[in-house]
């Protein structure tokens, strides 16, 4: 880890800051810090202060240059964005929230995290580098858990027979390393072929990450906690990179924005229909541009979708209302 991994750019970071609007004064958070891209930028916009957060060690070890360059207009935080509420205890309302959910470069291009199957090391996941890893799922957990994280996190239709084929390898050896667990889920799938778009253990890899870092979960929590702490015409931009994201993100932009229907016909309508806590600046979603495509491909997948704190009380949390199937 290096400090130069400091200047990397995230994706949409355009967007990010039309749609954020950096102020003069204003407080702002970061609630996915990473190596600190959008944090950069929205200092350099205006004159405002930022509280980063980001559960990885690493990350804020590697934003203390930020630091050094911006002085007491950047705080740094530890922790997790689903706890900002609490963890901003002491700041009070805030005028604007980004979140980017994926892994970071710093985490992708480190090869001991275990995130990348296309780097050999261990096979770990944790972004907090704490609590267990991805390695003591694959090889503890029954065949039905693994075949269910696979098939509903993932997204991956043949989950079952990866987990069959999972189980059969670690029967001979530990899985411990990205590399062992890619040659498991290949004797599954076969090896990428040319012709194959994404490699075969992508959607594998990504559903065990989910799982041992408890991200829809992570998303879900940190999306009500900004929706408690932004002020009235505080902005809340959210970028995601799977459809499981950003069906969480999509469902909770529209129930805030008064647009789903009511949980009961039965109920009188003031009851059903709480005034809206958001405001949406566009419909529906923003994608990268396509000269930022042929750049950084990563940005291929990536969805914006954002909204404008109204003065109504936050709305409760309702069971289901925006989860993904458990």
């Amino acid at each position: 880890m290096t400090a130069h991994t400091i200047s990397h750019e995230p994706v949409m970071l355009a967007e990010v800051l039309s749609v954020l609007k950096p102020r003069d004064g204003g407080i702002y958070v970061d609630g996915t810090f990473g190596a600190g891209g959008y944090t950069r930028a929205i200092l350099d916009k205006a004159r405002c202060k930022v509280v980063a957060i980001d559960r990885d060690p690493d990350a804020i070890r590697v934003g203390r240059v930020l630091v050094q360059t911006y002085g007491e207009r950047l705080t740094l935080i530890e922790g997790r964005f689903g706890d900002m509420q609490a963890l901003l205890s002491d700041t009070g309302a805030v005028d604007g929230v980004a979140l980017d959910i994926g892994v970071s470069s710093m985490q992708i291009d480190e090869a001991a995290r275990g995130f990348s199957f296309m780097r050999d090391g261990p096979l770990d996941m944790r972004m907090s580098q704490e609590g267990a890893t991805a390695a003591d799922a694959v090889n503890t957990l029954a065949p039905e858990q693994l075949s269910r994280i696979i098939h509903i996190f993932g997204e991956e239709p043949r989950a079952r027979a990866i987990a069959r084929a999972i189980v059969r390898a670690r029967t001979d050896a530990p899985i411990t390393t990205t590399g062992a667990l890619v040659a498991a889920v290949e004797r599954a799938t076969g090896r990428r072929r040319p012709q194959d778009r994404i490699h075969p253990a992508t959607r594998t890899f990504q559903a065990l990450r989910v799982h041992v870092n408890g991200e829809f979960d992570e998303l879900v929590a940190g999306l009500h906690a900004a929706e408690k702490l932004l002020a009235p015409g505080g902005r809340l931009v959210v970028v995601t990179f799977h459809s499981l994201e950003d069906r969480i993100v999509k469902r909770f932009f529209t129930s805030r924005a008064g647009k789903l229907p009511s949980a009961s016909r039965h109920l009188p309508e003031t009851e059903k229909r709480p005034p809206p806590s958001f405001e949406l600046p566009f419909k529906g979603h923003l994608e990268a541009s396509t000269t930022e495509i042929a750049r950084n491909p990563r940005a291929r997948s990536a969805k914006l979708r954002a909204g404008i704190r109204t003065q109504a009380p936050a709305m409760p949390s309702i069971a289901g209302e925006i989860g993904v199937m458990h």
